[in-house]
């Protein structure tokens, strides 16, 4: 795999990643909060890029974590099984998506348990300072690690691959990506935009934006099965032919 193969496949994982939506719900919720209790734009503001912040510094922590992991594990493991328990795992997580990220109901609610939901719930309208801003951002990462895992997980084998220099820069390159509907989202409230409106669009759309991530998923999967696992079986076989 050359580096602008790497560099694209990292990119792509990084756009299915930001296709997923618990973040920029709850930094909504947040802003929402925040406005109901007549706090000045100043503080909403603070909020709302502590929040973006808890979840920039989540994401890197988390992607840096994986991929040493992997350089760890693959000394001692076959690429070849690694990249087929990877494409086994982006074909499933890809149809989970498309049948139940999105709940069967008016809005935008999404496949959290509800326990789960109401405690995320409570911490947002309970949020007032910066710090706990920010650690809302790290929590609304770790709750949606089920699915952005994948993602993650395929950035994170092909970084090994990279120089130091490329390894850097693709770890900016995939959280600059995946935070990308977050950081519009977040500007959008600071410019003074009604959440209402952002949450309508997020509904009317709803539906597009699962099947782009449960789609983004299979076709990464069947891809890299393709250039990864199944043509280096086909090549060893021809040449022991």
């Amino acid at each position: 795999m050359n580096t602008f193969d790497s560099l694209t496949i990292i990119a792509l994982s990084a756009l299915i990643h930001a296709s997923f939506q618990l973040s920029v719900s709850m930094l909504t919720l947040l802003s929402s909060h925040t406005i109901g209790a007549k706090r000045s734009h100043a503080r909403l503001l603070g909020l709302t890029n502590a929040f973006s912040a808890g979840v920039f510094a989540m994401t890197i922590l988390i992607l840096s974590a994986i991929a040493l992991f992997v350089q760890i594990a693959t000394s001692e493991l076959d690429m070849t099984v690694l990249w087929i328990v990877t494409c086994g795992l982006l074909f499933g997580l890809g149809a989970a998506v498309w049948i139940f990220y999105y709940r069967r109901e008016q809005g935008t609610a999404l496949w959290l348990p509800r326990g789960m939901a109401r405690y995320l719930s409570d911490r947002t309208k309970a949020t007032k300072q910066t710090g706990e801003a920010f650690g809302l951002g790290i929590s609304s990462v770790i709750a949606e690690l089920l699915f952005i895992f994948a993602p993650i997980l395929v950035a994170s084998i092909v970084l090994i691959g990279l120089s130091p220099a490329l390894q850097l820069f693709g770890i900016a390159l995939y959280c600059f990506i995946s935070l990308l509907p977050l950081l519009i989202v977040n500007g959008l409230i600071g410019s003074g935009h009604k959440i209402s409106r952002i949450q309508q669009w997020r509904e009317q759309n709803k539906s597009f934006l699962q099947f782009i991530a449960g789609g983004g998923l299979v076709v990464l999967g069947f891809y890299l099965y393709v250039d990864q696992v199944l043509t280096p079986t086909v090549m060893a076989a021809a040449r022991s032919v």
